[in-house]
């Protein structure tokens, strides 16, 4: 056990529960978000997913705009404005009952989270050794889904379909968890700067995302990251809706699915950002995608041959091994960005690294949705095969990699 700890530092460990406490909120309702305004407020199957997509289309604007912010302020104050905004959405989400109200709202959430993901990101960066970032990106990782899988577990007992007011419940405990956060942050410093910068680079940081974009070993990572959220984080959110309406699978169990999800992955890893340490990244990373696709092909079975609990068993079983593969993901392609980053560019490469997550999320319900809608069987085996076709990309990227980040450090 003494082997599993992380050693980081104390303000790292109050980060991540403030983290845990909000995510927390976040199980309890976005798995139920898109069964609430299909079977609850009535929205086409298509709507409801472009509404989910409204959260990534802003998040994509936000992310950019608050990099500069992030360098110039830090990361702490603009993670509490980022909190607050996404409280604010996710509270008034129960009085929705028409589409253009949902999607007013999406674009409130879509500024906090495009705020929220960079700004933390950098905190955490500032606040790690390098040797040990990819451990501090896994135990974000632990929190955020240990509080997923938990939520999860408690949104599924309470929310009905058959009862829009406990909807209401599962919305307003999310705000409460959004501001529940901003109380942590007094407790975690704001790491000075570096400001032993030579004039070089002061002439570099002037133009801004002109001098991020021209790092194409960042463009190739920040795209694959898009495949990757596209075609696997994006339908495995779409599983639930999936699951409700194709094969009768109760709320209570989706809940289950999302805990066995979160939980394989809070198991499995510190032990793997372990594993990772003195191998190479990208080999390392190139696994997710054929788990990935190997999920997949384990929803269409369920899917298509059953139904009930027995359906939902399958899923359990798939959503299991898509957190075991997702174990690789933070401490390699999160930790790799930060590593690439100069320190007074960090709010801009973590904001256009959050919003390849954006753009993924904003692709993935989208199509997904729309495909859900002609052909629900037909999601699965499409997703499988664009993350099949990754794998070669991921492995080629290593090449392009400096010789120095080839390889997770050890700590």
């Amino acid at each position: 056990m003494r082997g599993l700890d992380p050693e980081l530092p104390r303000a790292v460990w109050i980060l991540e529960f403030g983290t845990f406490v909000n995510f927390f909120g976040s199980g309890i309702a976005f798995p139920f978000l898109l069964i609430y305004l299909h079977n609850v407020r009535g929205f086409g199957l298509a709507t409801a997913g472009l509404v989910v997509a409204m959260l990534s289309v802003v998040g994509i604007a936000a992310g950019p705009v608050a990099g500069p912010l992030i360098d110039r302020f830090g990361g702490r104050l603009t993670l509490a404005a980022a909190l607050v905004i996404a409280a604010l959405g996710y509270g008034l989400m129960p009085l929705v009952h028409e589409p253009w109200q949902a999607f007013a709202l999406a674009a409130v959430i879509g500024a906090g989270t495009g705020t929220f993901w960079p700004s933390i990101s950098v905190l955490l960066t500032n606040l790690t050794p390098p040797q040990k970032r990819h451990r501090a990106f896994a135990l974000q990782r632990v929190a955020l889904n240990l509080g997923i899988g938990l939520g999860g577990l408690t949104g599924g007992l309470i929310a009905s379909s058959s009862d829009p007011s406990s909807f209401t419940v599962l919305f307003v405990v999310d705000a409460v968890t959004y501001v529940a956060m901003t109380f942590v942050l007094p407790f975690v410093p704001e790491p000075a700067l570096d400001e032993a910068l030579d004039e070089t680079f002061e002439a570099e940081r002037r133009p801004g995302y002109r001098t991020v974009v021209r790092d194409r070993v960042l463009l190739s990572l920040l795209g694959l990251n898009v495949v990757f959220i596209a075609a696997g984080y994006a339908p495995f959110e779409l599983l639930p809706v999936f699951a409700k309406n194709h094969n009768d699978v109760s709320e209570s169990w989706i809940g289950v699915i999302f805990f066995f999800n979160t939980m394989a992955l809070v198991v499995a890893q510190l032990p793997v950002a372990r594993l990772a340490e003195g191998r190479s990244r990208m080999k390392v990373l190139a696994v997710m995608p054929v788990a990935f696709a190997l999920c997949w092909l384990i929803v269409l079975a369920g899917g298509a041959w059953l139904v009930g609990t027995s359906a939902a068993l399958v899923f359990v079983l798939a959503a299991t091994l898509f957190g075991l593969a997702s174990c690789v993901h933070g401490p390699t392609q999160a930790a790799l960005v930060a590593d690439l980053a100069p320190t007074r560019l960090r709010g801009r490469y973590m904001a256009l690294s959050s919003m390849s997550w954006e753009i993924g999320f904003t692709l993935g319900p989208a199509i997904g949705g729309i495909i859900l809608a002609l052909e629900p069987l037909a999601l699965w085996p499409i997703a499988g095969i664009v993350l099949a076709a990754s794998v070669g990309v991921v492995l080629r990227t290593e090449d392009r990699l400096p010789p120095a980040l080839r390889k997770t450090p050890s700590a």
